[in-house]
C-alpha cells in the first residue's frame, strides 16, 4: 500500500480572514501532528492551496495573507504543493498524475472545510479508484447561515463524517491514524 497524506487548504484565510474555522478545537494541532508522523514514516505529503478564480472574491486572493500557507504548516515538511481554484483538488490540478507517478493507492484526507474541499476531495478520490481515510479531528468547519437555513458548526462537521463513513471513507481520529502509521513501520 502505497499512501499519501492531503493536507487541504490550511491557510490563513481560515484564521485571520472572513471564514474562522471553529470545530472542532484542535483541529490545526492535529494536522501538524500528522504532517509530521508522516513525514517521519516515509508517507507522502501533499499540500493543497485554493486561490479565488476571481480577483474581485472576498477570500483567498491569491497572493494575499490569507491565501497564504498557515505559517505552521509553511514551515513544515511537504513533498509537493499543489495549487487549487475550485473545491475537488483533483480537478484542473497535477493532483491525480502526482499520485499515479507515485503509485499511491491510498490517500488520507486532512484539513479545511468538512463539507466543502475536504468532502469533494474525498469523494472524488473515492471515485477514482483511491482508498480514502477522513481525518474527523484533523478536518474543520464553522457554522453557516444562508437562505436555506442555519447549521451549526458541529451540526454540519458531524452530518458529513456521517455520509463520508457511510461510503466514501474510513472515517478515524488522528491518533488512530497515527497508531496505524507507526504501527505499519514497525511490522
Amino acid at each position: 500500500m502505497n499512501r499519501a497524506l492531503l493536507v487541504i487548504d490550511v491557510q490563513n484565510e481560515y484564521f485571520f480572514g472572513k471564514l474562522p474555522v471553529s470545530y472542532p478545537h484542535g483541529g490545526l494541532e492535529n494536522i501538524l501532528k500528522v504532517m509530521d508522523v508522516a513525514t517521519e514514516n516515509h508517507v507522502l505529503v501533499v499540500v493543497i492551496r485554493h486561490a479565488a478564480k476571481s480577483e474581485s472574491s472576498p477570500v483567498f486572493l491569491k497572493g494575499s495573507l490569507e491565501w497564504e500557507l498557515h505559517p505552521e504548516v509553511e514551515k513544515r515538511h511537504r513533498d509537493v504543493l499543489i495549487e487549487k481554484n475550485w473545491p475537488d483538488s483533483f480537478f484542473e490540478t497535477t493532483l491525480e498524475e502526482y499520485l499515479k507517478s507515485n503509485k499511491i493507492d491510498h490517500i488520507t484526507v486532512c484539513g479545511y472545510m468538512t463539507q466543502m474541499c475536504c468532502d469533494t476531495t474525498a469523494r472524488r478520490a473515492f471515485h477514482s479508484g483511491y482508498s480514502v481515510e477522513f481525518l474527523s479531528d484533523a478536518t474543520g468547519t464553522l457554522s453557516f447561515k444562508n437562505e436555506a437555513g442555519f447549521v451549526t458548526d458541529e451540526e454540519l462537521h458531524r452530518s458529513i463524517l456521517v455520509i463520508q463513513a457511510s461510503r466514501f471513507s474510513k472515517v478515524m481520529k488522528a491518533d488512530e491514524w497515527i497508531e496505524g502509521i507507526i504501527r505499519r513501520q514497525v511490522l
